[in-house]
């Protein structure tokens, strides 16, 4: 090991794919893909894991563990550290779809108050996390590419790598970087694509991020041809992040065609308005989900650690301390018919009277709740089939194609119990296209994790002029549910705001001097 190594984003090899390779647990493994991290056997070498397919599968499925395994960080395991978690709460939290119900010393509500800080737990956990599985792909592709092959299945598990390290690197610079319409030269993150980096790395520009990503998205689609299910990456995964990715760069042209590569493909279809209302939570076996992470009971974190304890609870479920907020409610308040209401749970007492906490109405989300009954369980979708007619529909409207951009939009309400609310290619007075489908991607896309981006990289306002304790020394005796509030500061939040974007970890900038901090 170097003197030097970065602890946090070049990690050592050994303590990697490694880890979790031990013959008792791979019959677990072929069961739910789950791998917990262990001292790894020096015995064990990186060369004995890859040289049989059974090996490879292993070290691949260590690395999609890591999405939902609460991992030792900073000398300790905290339950409230896990990826996706992380994932959720950091963009979410900081949208103007979720409120926040109390002051909170954990860290989820530096995204609320946009109060951040270098040293925030959260953040810092997933930056290490991230370039954790970074590390265990680059370590599988080095292994892989040493010996060519035309092994389908080993091609296969060499490209869900490449599908990983990509999905990894864009939600980083989409965390800690700017949006790239908005600055393409901007300082990005670090680029980790090979074992051998040095630990000392600058970062790369948000566009080299991006370039980097895109190529590492169409590796992966060239080598996929095989199916193992959902919950790993496919071609048409990849074909999906290539949309997304492409539609954060304005290229419409190529975020519309990815989209149509896997509409066509013929692999999925969008949920029925009566399949939607468990699609959340029966995520593997919709018609809808492109790939998603598995959880199975086993992996039930309950009130600790789950992604859903904080947005739901059914009395002792969860902490139940973050809500929809009044503007997706508002948004969403012309058609109490919508079947996505189903996701927004108010909570009422015996004789039907909306209750509140700290004077904020609470309207759980259970979009992470109810696999195999259980409130605290899910298996949370990455990408579905409703996002790449989303994604079309927003290429097609900037590019001036309104019908093709309602159309989409109408496939998707026509499966939302909105069959008598079609916009039959044309657009309401007073809109325009581009914010008919941007309204509809909030409210089908809502509490996934879309919707800061979607904000920002569109370079509009978030207005969170709306109660709650996002609103700094907002005491619960100043809340008038009757007026909107004024005069706080973060009701609205510009796309220029540095606060829109999260400092890079102290972690890396003490360890790392090239590495430049966000201002």
């Amino acid at each position: 090991m170097k003197k030097y190594l970065n602890k946090w984003t070049n990690i050592f090899i050994s303590s990697v794919v490694l880890r979790n390779v031990v013959v008792a647990i791979v019959g677990a493994i072929a069961l739910s893909g789950c791998i917990k991290d262990v001292t790894p056997s020096d015995a064990i070498t990186t060369e004995t894991l890859t040289s049989t397919t059974e090996g490879l599968t292993n070290a691949v499925n260590g690395a999609y563990a890591l999405f939902k395994d609460h991992v030792m960080f900073n000398g300790t395991a905290d339950d409230n550290n896990m990826y996706l978690r992380q994932y959720f709460q950091l963009s979410d939290f900081a949208s103007d779809d979720i409120v926040c119900g109390q002051v909170t010393e954990d860290p989820l509500f530096y995204s609320f108050s946009l109060a951040h800080s270098p040293t925030q737990t959260n953040t810092r956990y997933f930056w290490y996390i991230s370039y954790k599985i970074i590390n265990d792909a680059n370590t599988v592709i080095a292994a892989v590419e040493a010996n060519t092959t035309d092994d389908a299945t080993r091609k296969q598990l060499l490209g869900e790598c490449y599908f990983m390290r990509a999905f990894c690197h864009f939600n980083l610079v989409r965390l800690f970087a700017r949006p790239y319409s908005q600055d393409k030269a901007a300082p990005g993150i670090i680029l980790r694509t090979s074992t051998s980096d040095p630990a000392q790395k600058e970062r790369s520009t948000v566009e080299e991020v991006y370039t980097q990503v895109v190529a590492d998205a169409q590796k992966a689609a060239e080598l996929m041809d095989q199916s193992r299910g959902v919950m790993y990456a496919s071609r048409e995964a990849a074909w999906a992040l290539l949309s997304r990715v492409y539609l954060y760069m304005e290229d419409n042209q190529n975020a519309a065609d990815y989209a149509t590569k896997v509409i066509s493909s013929g692999k999925f279809s969008l949920a029925s308005a009566t399949a939607f209302k468990t699609m959340f939570a029966d995520a593997v076996q919709s018609s809808e989900t492109i790939f998603c992470v598995a959880f199975t009971a086993k992996e039930d974190y309950g009130k600790f650690g789950s992604i859903a304890s904080m947005i739901y609870s059914d009395g002792n479920s969860g902490w139940g301390e973050e809500y929809a907020s009044p503007s997706i409610r508002a948004l969403m308040s012309d058609h109490p018919e919508d079947v996505r209401w189903n996701y927004i749970v108010p909570l009422k007492d015996a004789d039907g009277n909306l209750q509140t906490k700290n004077g904020i109405p609470i309207y759980y989300i259970s979009k992470f709740s109810f696999q195999d009954g259980s409130p605290t369980l899910s298996s949370p979708i990455m990408f579905r089939l409703a996002e790449m007619y989303l994604n079309r529909a927003e290429a097609a409207a900037k590019t001036g194609d309104t019908k093709a951009a309602l159309d989409d939009v109408d496939a998707i309400r026509k499966n939302r119990g909105l069959g008598a609310s079609l916009y039959n290619g044309v657009v309401p007075n007073g809109s325009t296209a581009l914010q008919v489908v941007l309204n509809e991607r909030r409210i089908e896309l809502a509490f996934e994790g879309h919707r800061t981006y979607d904000v920002y990289r569109n370079k509009m306002v978030m207005d969170r002029s709306y109660w709650g304790y996002h609103l700094p020394g907002l005491k619960e005796t100043d809340i008038d549910l009757s007026k909107e509030p004024t005069g706080y500061a973060n009701e609205i939040v510009q796309p220029d705001d540095p606060r829109i974007i999260y400092y890079i970890p102290i972690d890396e900038i003490q360890s790392n001097p090239l590495c430049t901090q966000n201002p």
